[in-house]
């Protein structure tokens, strides 16, 4: 991912944060020099230098059979807005768009009915613990036939590009202003970036 300097996120603390709590990503894989992308809720589990990624496709989801082929790219997306140059200082400004992202890569593998059955209760913890007592009411017959409908994978994160564009390249009175109008939107993407400006202040 292209990243200028000023909006590279070094913080791989606050990297692996931003991962765990923007877990609905994007994992992309290429097959025969096409891209091929599924949006997925993925767990998010280890220490930064260690992290494991899993999840599962649909069966009926034919990427399932390529996750496997090459390196993965593993997309988190977090908040983002337009920014206005009027809150900029000068008059010859132009707009821009403020956002954070993290992209991540590594090697998948299909892992076996027990783990991919360990990664839904992950997914179950992660989103909605009481759900887990939901599940386990269930019959054997309908949670084996949910099962055997989709296809667990792990990816082991070998490398992670973490980007954070919040008008660092402002004087600090203009990222204020912009934080502050932000914070006051009415618009959740808007109060969530002007939040992530002000905890990187």
């Amino acid at each position: 991912m292209y990243i200028p300097n000023r909006y590279l996120d070094t913080d791989q603390e606050r990297v692996l944060t931003f991962m765990r709590r923007n877990s609905f990503a994007t994992v992309v894989s290429v097959r025969d020099g096409s891209p091929v992308a599924s949006h997925l809720p993925l767990s998010v589990s280890g220490d930064p230098g260690e992290i494991t990624i899993r999840a599962h496709f649909a069966k009926a989801n034919p990427h399932w059979q390529v996750v496997i082929e090459s390196e993965c790219m593993i997309i988190f997306t977090g908040p983002h807005t337009y920014i206005s140059p009027k809150l900029y200082d000068r008059h010859e400004s132009v707009p821009t768009w403020n956002y954070v992202s993290v992209h991540a890569y590594g090697t998948a593998r299909l892992t076996d009915d027990a783990e991919t059955l360990a990664g839904l209760h992950g997914l179950f913890e992660q989103n909605d613990g009481a759900y887990r007592e939901q599940w386990d009411s269930l019959s054997d017959a309908y949670r084996e036939g949910m099962l055997r409908g989709i296809v667990g994978f792990e990816v082991r994160v070998t490398r992670v590009e973490g980007a954070a564009k919040l008008s660092q390249n402002r004087t600090a009175s203009e990222q204020v202003r912009i934080a502050d109008h932000l914070l006051a939107s009415n618009e959740q993407s808007e109060r969530e970036t002007g939040a992530e400006m002000k905890e990187r202040m």
